[in-house]
């Protein structure tokens, strides 16, 4: 089933989430995810149009990035997790700034947060500045397994917040 860039728009503006305060419920499955990772990076990352919107972040100050540089772009492509394991030898991204230059990511693991229509609205992920090979399969499991927490947590809040209305 092909999905519309303007239903998913659509879908990620009927949670009303986008520029929200951050909610501890939210960071603290970010920092599950930094810590099953022993990485410094880990997002709840929103794909808007024009950006990438951090709904919770663990080791970054900035709150968005553009999305032509995003990871979590890509990673909404399809359904599977993308897993970059060397950014600056990966053709999608051995040009983009993050990695040419200051942080130098290298490493990315993204699961999609997919709603029940099918729409991917971002992504969980998980980002090192140096090569990860030790991190083992069972732990993208996890990953996948936190995406599925966070839609739960972004459906009750959508529930929510249509029954104040």
């Amino acid at each position: 089933m092909q999905i519309s860039e303007a239903g998913r728009l659509a879908a990620l503006g009927s949670y009303h989430i986008l520029d929200t305060p951050p909610e501890p419920e939210l960071d603290a499955l970010a920092q599950q995810a930094a810590d099953i990772f022993a990485v410094p990076i880990a997002l709840i990352s929103l794909v808007d149009e024009n950006r990438n919107w951090f709904k919770a972040r663990v080791g970054l100050s900035v709150s968005e990035a553009p999305r032509p540089f995003s990871f979590c772009a890509h990673a909404i492509a399809s359904d599977e997790l993308l897993v970059v394991g060397n950014a600056a030898e990966d053709e999608r991204f051995m040009r983009n700034p993050l990695v040419k230059g200051d942080p130098n990511l290298r490493f990315y693991a993204g699961a999609v947060l997919k709603n029940d229509q099918g729409h991917r609205l971002g992504t969980i992920c998980v980002i090192d500045t140096r090569l990860r090979p030790d991190i083992v399969p069972n732990k993208f499991a996890a990953l996948e397994a936190l995406a599925n927490t966070v839609m739960k947590v972004l459906d009750n809040r959508k529930l929510q917040c249509a029954d104040a209305d």
